[in-house]
Formats: C-alpha cells, sequence, structure tokens
C-alpha cells in the first residue's frame, strides 16, 4: 500500500498545465525537446523531464528616464517604452539567460544613442522618426533571441528650466512677429481698397455726398450728443479762392529798460536819431 501511494503521488506531480497564451519547453535529462508544448495538460515524466513556461503575450516594458546630451549640446532627460512579445519559445529559453532583463538593457543604450544622434527639434517634434529608429535597433538583437519588438514610444521629453525660458520667450516673439506680419497685411489691403474707392468717388462726385449722408446716419442712430453739421467742401474751396492775402505786419522793436548805476541812480542813453521813412499810401478798392 505505500508504494502504490507514492507511485500515485508520482503521477499527480508529472501533470501540468499550459495556459492559452504560454507555451511549454520541456528538458529531457538537460537536453530541450524539439517541440514545445502548446496550450492544455501536458504530462512530464518523473525525474526525468522539466517544464520551463514561456509568456507568448505582448509584454509592455518600461524604459527608465535616461539623461543625455543631444546633437546640438542641451541635456535632456527622456523615457520610453517598449512592447514586445516571443516569436520562438525555445531560443527565448536557451539562447539568453533572462531575455526579458536582456531587453531592458538594450532599450536603454539605444534610447542614449538616439538622444546623441537627434536634435532637441527632432526630439520634440518628430518622435515618429525617432520611434522607428530605436525600434530598429532594439529589434536587431532582440531577433537573435526570439523575440520581436512591437513598438517603441518615447513618451516624455524634460528639459531644464533655463531652456524652457528661453523656448518660451522664443514662441513669443514669433506670436508677435506672426500678428505684426498680419496687422500690416491687413492695412495694406485697406490702403489698396481705399485708394480704389478714392478713385470711383473722384469720377462720381454725388459717390462722396452718399458716403456723407451715410456716416451722418450711422452717427445719428446711437443715442450721443454728437451734433454733426454738413459742410461743402465746394464752398471751402470758394473762400479760399476769393480771400485776399493780407500784407505781413512789421514787428515794433521791443522797448529796453534803461540800465542803472547803483550808486548815481539811472544812467540817461541818448536815444539815436531815427528817420521816419514815408510809406506810399495803399489805393482801397472802389
Amino acid at each position: 500500500m505505500p508504494r502504490l501511494g507514492k507511485k500515485r503521488r508520482h503521477t499527480v506531480t508529472s501533470l501540468r498545465v499550459v495556459k492559452e497564451y504560454e507555451r511549454g519547453v520541456v528538458y529531457r535529462f538537460g537536453r530541450v525537446r524539439p517541440k514545445p508544448l502548446r496550450a492544455g495538460l501536458a504530462v512530464l515524466i518523473p525525474i526525468v523531464d522539466r517544464l520551463q513556461k514561456v509568456n507568448m503575450q505582448i509584454i509592455t516594458l518600461p524604459v527608465p528616464a535616461q539623461d543625455g546630451i543631444t546633437h546640438d549640446n542641451i541635456t535632456v532627460r527622456v523615457d520610453a517604452v517598449v512592447y514586445f512579445k516571443v516569436m520562438d519559445p525555445l531560443r527565448a529559453a536557451v539562447d539568453v539567460q533572462d531575455y526579458f532583463a536582456a531587453i531592458g538593457q538594450v532599450a536603454q543604450t539605444s534610447l542614449r544613442s538616439i538622444i546623441g544622434k537627434s536634435d532637441l527639434d527632432d526630439l520634440l517634434g518628430d518622435r515618429e522618426k525617432l520611434n522607428q529608429g530605436m525600434e530598429l535597433m532594439i529589434d536587431s538583437p532582440a531577433a537573435g533571441w526570439g523575440v520581436h519588438i512591437d513598438r517603441v514610444e518615447i513618451k516624455d521629453v524634460s528639459l531644464p528650466d533655463t531652456m524652457k525660458r528661453s523656448m518660451s520667450r522664443q514662441a513669443e516673439a514669433e506670436r508677435e512677429r506672426r500678428a505684426r506680419i498680419i496687422t500690416a497685411d491687413g492695412e495694406l489691403q485697406a490702403s489698396e481698397k481705399l485708394a480704389q474707392a478714392a478713385e470711383v468717388m473722384a469720377e462720381h462726385p454725388a459717390a462722396l455726398q452718399l458716403r456723407l449722408l451715410q456716416t451722418v446716419v450711422e452717427v445719428a442712430a446711437e443715442r450721443n450728443s454728437t451734433l454733426v453739421l454738413p459742410f461743402p467742401v465746394e464752398l471751402l474751396r470758394f473762400l479760399e479762392r476769393v480771400t485776399p492775402s493780407q500784407p505781413a505786419q512789421t514787428e515794433t522793436p521791443q522797448s529796453i529798460d534803461p540800465p542803472t548805476d547803483p550808486v548815481d541812480g539811472p544812467i540817461v542813453v541818448p536815444k539815436p536819431m531815427v528817420s521816419a521813412l514815408r510809406l506810399p499810401e495803399q489805393t482801397l478798392p472802389r
């Protein structure tokens, strides 16, 4: 009876369950079996066989943040994430001791290499190209381990505070430049339209009167105390033509106080003799 119980215990311990997303690599006397076990119940020979399960799902591996200097000499801190899956369970179990740690180390070195070869503008704006380059760099050694790199994504790019302030000033200056260009373009278009309107009004004088009446209507529509009195421009021009030009008035010399002496009082200076000039009388119009 004890012998039967011992044999039954060995039979129970030699049964293994392989899940749907796993593959079983069997070692018999230390040698790997050529075909991995698929999902289901696996029967193993006690003491002779040893089972190693390999996960065939897509694995997410976060890459720790790496400090580096870009191609344009800017210090950045970049982290990423790698998605990979095992394609050949035999090679993943035999050819590499720990494929999970190996992929992580290759991802870190590849990320540092990408940082050194790229400019800051590429890290911030052209991440798709960098992701593809990093994926090729990791997939090259991983293919020999039976692992396929599904995709690589750069998550975050941390910049120094001084660089953030510089980029903020640059972006503000760029927005101001665009605003000035748009304003100048609007003024140019408005001046062209005004010049065309002036030409039309010069050809048709009645258009100016209509525009004046429209302006009066717009001002009167608002509730204010503004009083608008239209005055014909032609009347101003007529008055300017008929008004004679006034003769220039001669400036009278300013009186100068005589100098004073602190002891004897004011000093009397003889006045110079000025000859009177008689101007010709102007004939008044009749």
